[in-house]
């Protein structure tokens, strides 16, 4: 559907006056955002709630109020130079859903500080834990951020954010995305998830037996079947990664987050203290 927003036009809302500049995106003209309905409302609300509450959270600015259809918000916009990380809401039990490099924003430190700034931004997918979306295990977010019980439909809760968290990490400590679990297979494959959890396994395999508490048979045997089927050659162990790859620091990091089974995760708060992040 052709977007009813133009260059030039002028948007009223609550706080002020607004001209649309740039497009950026396809829904995204500079720091205005127009989404669905449910996904831009729900944004609105978890922005209001948050966002003067948690300094990591992007601010929401405005709402506009005029023209009314499509809807709209004002974001505060930072420099897009930018590639880097963050993890909100958890202790207010809320779940973000959708942690990837577009939803980062990032200015990098001088000094001795390595991340001053650091905000996660696109709210719109935000919900509790303890909603039905997650209680029933709903596919969320982009498909090679997702943790592995997200592609498994058993539920999820906050530690889903915490891995998309790392994926994203380590898929930046290696520019040259030699841990990228994107896979083998076009997106409309039948076996794309099949082949993302395969990929999973091959860096930080073999999914414990723990899993026998939180899956039933049916998934236990598909999860056999992926660790059955991993050829020799294609197993990557991220512990066994060499400094020259990587630094001890950010690999022990790494490792600290990337736990196939979500209970052995630990949380955003406990990992907002951890020393990595006064890194120079």
């Amino acid at each position: 559907m052709a977007s009813s927003l133009r260059l030039g036009q002028f948007l009223r809302g609550q706080s002020g006056v607004y001209t649309l500049g740039k497009q950026v995106q396809k829904t995204v003209w500079l720091a205005t955002a127009l989404s669905h309905h449910f996904h831009l409302q729900n944004e609105r609300d978890v922005l209001k709630c948050f966002h003067s509450r948690n300094p990591f959270i992007r601010p929401l600015v405005d709402e506009v109020i005029e023209p009314s259809d499509p809807p709209a918000i004002v974001l505060e916009y930072l420099d897009e130079n930018i590639p880097d990380v963050s993890m909100v809401l958890h202790q207010d039990n809320f779940v973000h859903t959708d942690v990837k490099p577009d939803n980062i924003l990032l200015n990098h430190g001088q000094g001795g500080t390595r991340f001053p700034n650091v905000q996660l931004a696109d709210c719109g997918s935000t919900v509790p834990s303890v909603s039905a979306y997650a209680r029933d295990g709903d596919l969320i977010g982009a498909p090679i951020w997702r943790s592995p019980e997200v592609h498994l439909q058993i539920g999820w809760g906050a530690a889903t954010d915490i891995w998309s968290f790392g994926a994203f990490l380590i898929t930046l400590l290696y520019e040259d995305n030699l841990l990228s679990f994107k896979p083998d297979v076009s997106a409309d494959h039948d076996e794309y998830g099949l082949k993302i959890l395969q990929r999973q396994c091959d860096f930080f395999g073999p999914f414990p037996l723990t899993y026998r508490e939180i899956c039933p048979q049916e998934t236990l045997n598909v999860l056999a079947y992926i660790m059955q089927n991993i050829p020799l050659e294609k197993k990557k162990p991220f512990s066994r990664i060499s400094v020259k790859e990587i630094s001890k620091e950010d690999k022990e990091f790494s490792l600290k987050i990337m736990k196939l089974d979500p209970r052995d995760r630990p949380s955003a708060a406990w990992l907002l203290q951890d020393k990595w992040f006064d890194k120079p």
